[in-house]
């Protein structure tokens, strides 16, 4: 073996990129930019979008302004995530956590999402695990059932 052919281990073990397959970049396929606006969201990204809308949600709306006590009330922050998530998504586009972190919720044409899809995405996003099962292009299972990508603005 020279010493430039990747030991067996490197196939397996890193994926198929450190086999010296070639992905292209996330958004790629889609025919989406590398960078700038209009490319794939990152993780970053998303998850500070995410933390900043859970953190509304929790704190700010279930604690102080309907004095909900976690403890009484464990499903409160949840359906009023998923409220303002379908309300904010459907139709603005993003949530405020969204429009902090330079990204928006977009329809696969480049458009906004239609209402149907936003309620699935909801939901799926809701029960966490598919958010954390992605493609290639960094879109998860409740962004390909619904047909839409995170993109940035």
């Amino acid at each position: 073996m020279s010493s430039k052919e990747p030991r067996w281990t490197q196939t397996w073990l890193g994926g198929v990129r450190s086999a010296g397959v070639d992905l292209g970049y996330p958004g790629e396929r889609l025919g989406l930019p590398q960078e700038g606006s209009g490319s794939i969201a990152r993780w970053g990204r998303r998850i500070g979008a995410l933390v900043i809308d859970w953190m509304i949600c929790t704190w700010a709306i279930a604690q102080l302004l309907l004095r909900l006590n976690p403890a009484e009330a464990p499903w409160a922050p949840v359906l009023i995530f998923a409220l303002q998530y379908v309300v904010l998504v459907g139709f603005m586009g993003q949530t405020f956590g969204h429009r902090l972190m330079g990204i928006r919720v977009a329809a696969m044409d480049g458009g906004s999402p239609r209402l149907l899809p936003v309620l699935v995405r909801t939901v799926l996003l809701c029960l966490a695990v598919p958010a954390l099962i992605f493609d290639r292009d960094q879109r998860g299972v409740h962004d390909r059932v619904s047909n839409t990508m995170v993109v940035r603005m």
